[in-house]
């Protein structure tokens, strides 16, 4: 099936009042099974490569875009391929023709003010050429290379009227808030603001992101898209599904050495976790 653009799948999904997940992709494995999973639950998802991930590539965006746009063409489910928390105005330059239909441009560790300047540059080139852009307002920690950051801090959570024009300043198409969630939680202990949600919704004009969803429990997933969240990034639970298999194997084949007897087990264990999450939704 031809890629789909995410601002299609979210707007579907603000229409419906559901959610639709966007998952990280690291390797070919990760791509795999967001499309079985997404197969296996009758569901849209997002498949989105972070500028990390980027990173792990050796800074070359072509080859693991190609091959995750590759999947996604070939799955029988309604896909799209995003760029997910991208620094860099190179990478974000570089999205152009490789696929992507959007855009996560992070600025959120600048200023409030150059972030916006930032940001409405970086959504004025994006809609230029058509793709659909998302910003984060507030801090949601957790990312590799962050100082630790407690997710109820004062501060730190997003201002519902700061939001409101913020995004009247920018032109942004979705907002990814702080609202008690932070990156690469292992546990699915996260708290979040529910309140806080439902204030945003009646705020902002554009769809709300959860970030960190892989630390949020299945019930408080669930009730933030009842509260006002559409898009719902999940990372590190693929990685979790992911290692977790991986270790089981080797631990009972420790003569193993053929990659490719765990990392089937490793493919399906994702491809489980992206059908549970989708089933949230």
């Amino acid at each position: 099936m031809p890629l789909v653009s995410t601002g299609e799948l979210v707007s579907a999904a603000v229409a419906e009042g559901r959610g639709v997940a966007a998952f990280n992709v690291i390797t070919l494995e990760h791509a795999e099974a967001i499309a079985a999973g997404a197969e296996q639950a009758g569901a849209p998802a997002i498949l989105q490569i972070s500028e990390n991930a980027v990173t792990f590539h050796g800074g070359r965006l072509s080859a693991v875009a190609a091959a995750a746009a590759a999947v996604a063409r070939a799955s029988s489910a309604r896909l799209s391929l995003h760029l997910d928390h991208v620094v860099s105005a190179d990478l974000l330059r570089a999205a152009d023709g490789e696929g992507f239909s959007s855009v996560m441009f992070d600025a959120s560790k600048l200023p409030y003010d150059e972030n916006v300047k930032a940001t409405a540059d970086a959504v004025r080139w994006g809609h230029e050429r058509g793709i659909w852009i998302e910003a984060e307002l507030g801090k949601v920690g957790g990312k590799e290379g962050e100082a630790p950051l407690d997710a109820h801090t004062p501060g730190v959570r997003t201002d519902p009227s700061e939001a409101a024009a913020y995004v009247a300043a920018t032109g942004v198409d979705a907002l990814a808030v702080a609202v008690g969630s932070s990156h690469a939680m292992t546990e699915r202990t996260a708290a979040l603001d529910h309140t806080l949600i439902s204030a945003l919704r009646a705020t902002v004009p554009v769809p709300l992101v959860l970030h960190g969803s892989s630390g949020v429990p299945d019930a408080e997933v669930r009730k933030a898209v009842t509260s006002g969240m559409t898009k719902i990034n999940v990372g590190t639970a693929l990685n979790t599904a992911f290692t977790g298999a991986v270790r089981t194997f080797l631990d009972a084949n420790p003569q193993a050495v053929d990659p490719r007897k765990y990392l089937v087990p490793a493919r399906t264990a994702m491809a489980g976790t992206v059908a549970g999450f989708l089933g949230l939704m």
